[in-house]
């Protein structure tokens, strides 16, 4: 099992939970055409971290992708914050980074297949990490 794997599904399950609450709490009604005013602090702190997650997941293909699309959603809602949409656009865009979470979440609980062990798989692995490091 890669042990790098609970903790990005941790940090997802975080960020899920994140931005539930703020779509629950903060973005006002779905229906309304009101003014969303979201804490713009608070949505950059969370889409430097689901940013930093997606770069974790880079293994886990599908995972990657879903957490790709999520903060591609996140930074179409900080270019517009606070005050720069009404609610039920607001909504959209949180309703988009929850799918994208929730389809990492799916991607990272299925469980991968045994990871070769050899001499080859071992030395590509610590290049892999080396490299990320730098990056």
């Amino acid at each position: 099992m890669n042990p790098e794997r609970p903790r990005v599904y941790t940090t997802v399950v975080f960020l899920q939970v994140s931005f539930q609450a703020i779509k629950h709490s903060m973005a006002g009604k779905a229906s309304d055409g009101l003014p969303c005013w979201l804490d713009g602090k608070m949505l950059r702190m969370l889409c430097r971290d689901l940013k930093a997650c997606r770069d974790e997941a880079i293994d886990h293909d599908e995972a990657h992708l879903a957490l790709e699309a999520a903060s591609t959603q996140c930074d179409e809602l900080l270019a517009h914050c606070p005050g720069g949409l009404n609610s039920t656009l607001c909504h959209r865009h949180l309703d988009a980074i929850l799918v994208g979470l929730q389809r990492a979440l799916v991607a990272l609980a299925t469980p991968t297949a045994a990871a070769p062990t050899g001499l080859w798989h071992n030395a590509t692995r610590h290049l892999r990490e080396g490299w990320r490091r730098l990056s």
